[in-house]
């Protein structure tokens, strides 16, 4: 469900309403939360004279899913749910509260233990605030590495990467919640090379057995020959070499200002960039309405639209569910292409 206060409920009850919950070959599809908050959105949404009623149906398990009315929203509840549970429908919109932050934490680690037990194929999360959850006492900064400790084995972590996808452009980065400093001494051959394994396998599960994958550098240019840095010398041109010899068609590094049109253009299938914002600008400047955010390496699809919580239009009635379509879309392909290969 996301944070209880922001947008993520309104654009289930959308999405719910387009028909995106429907199930197909992949089977049927549950939102886990509240169903008071989703109850909720959806008053906010009839209020509005085009948008019809919709019928939410609670329900315990993944397994009672064959029970719930055609097209009724199925609704599963945390087994555990945390303090203010009762309380999140009664919440003003738009606000970081600890509550929805403890609440969406709930969710997150329930859909995994459900997922891994083998009850659901992949978890779609709607936009958390990370605010919320610290407040809530939560140690992770964001979905990305809260699902990679939750999935992990032996209190491991699970090695994940975060990519961001639309119909025109793939990028996976190297590192992701971090401050930009922290960032630049994160990279060394290590984590480029295991970006690039993690992203060829990834391909591989979408129907691209050799996906062509290139990397951008981190500094101008490229470094322009070590004239404005020796990161992409000493770095990242060793671990593209790792990667060749290992049967993944690596290409780079390339310049960062190039390498994206590049790709959009169809000469990669995918980018792999060093950090945050060099991957994710180009990929949401072409507009978030149709981005996806996949997380590559867990034992389990998962992805999320491309946007955050937008506290500002939560509870109007006017957000957008285009992007989490397309991250049900996304997840789906990925179900289909883990159970075909």
């Amino acid at each position: 469900m996301g944070d209880a206060l922001g947008i993520g409920p309104e654009i289930i009850v959308r999405a719910a309403l387009q028909g995106a919950f429907a199930p197909d070959a992949q089977g049927p599809v549950a939102v886990l939360g509240s169903s008071a908050v989703l109850q909720r959105a959806a008053a906010v949404l009839r209020q509005r004279a085009d948008v019809p009623g919709l019928v939410i149906a609670r329900i315990d398990h993944p397994a009672d899913l064959p029970d719930v009315p055609a097209g009724a929203l199925a609704v599963l509840e945390p087994e555990a749910r945390p303090e203010g549970w009762d309380g999140l429908a009664g919440l003003p919109w738009g606000q970081v509260d600890a509550r929805a932050g403890r609440a969406a934490a709930a969710c997150i680690r329930q859909a995994v233990a459900w997922t891994m037990a083998g009850a659901a194929a992949g978890v779609v999360t709607a936009p958390i605030h990370k605010e919320a959850l610290a407040a809530a006492g939560e140690p992770y900064p964001g979905h990305t590495e809260m699902l990679a400790a939750e999935s992990g084995w032996h209190g491991q972590p699970a090695d994940v990467r975060m990519m961001l996808a639309n119909q025109e452009l793939k990028t996976v980065l190297v590192t992701v919640h971090c401050a930009l400093r922290e960032a630049i001494e994160r990279i060394d051959v290590e984590a480029v090379l295991s970006t690039l394994r993690i992203s060829h396998a990834a391909a591989r599960t979408w129907g691209q057995a050799a996906a062509r994958i290139a990397v951008a550098g981190l500094n101008p240019h490229a470094g322009e020959g070590g004239l404005f840095g020796r990161e992409e010398i000493e770095v990242i041109a060793p671990a593209i070499a790792a990667a060749r010899a290992e049967g993944i068609d690596a290409r780079g590094p390339f310049a960062p200002d190039t390498v994206f049109m590049r790709a959009r253009r169809g000469e990669f299938d995918l980018v792999i960039a060093m950090y945050h914002d060099q991957g994710l600008i180009p990929v949401k400047y072409l507009g978030v309405e149709e981005g996806v955010n996949v997380t590559l390496g867990l034992p389990f699809v998962r992805t999320s639209p491309d946007h955050g919580t937008a506290f500002d239009l939560a509870g109007t009635g006017r957000a957008d569910a285009s992007s989490l379509v397309a991250a049900l879309r996304m997840a789906r392909r990925l179900v289909q292409g883990r159970v075909a290969a």
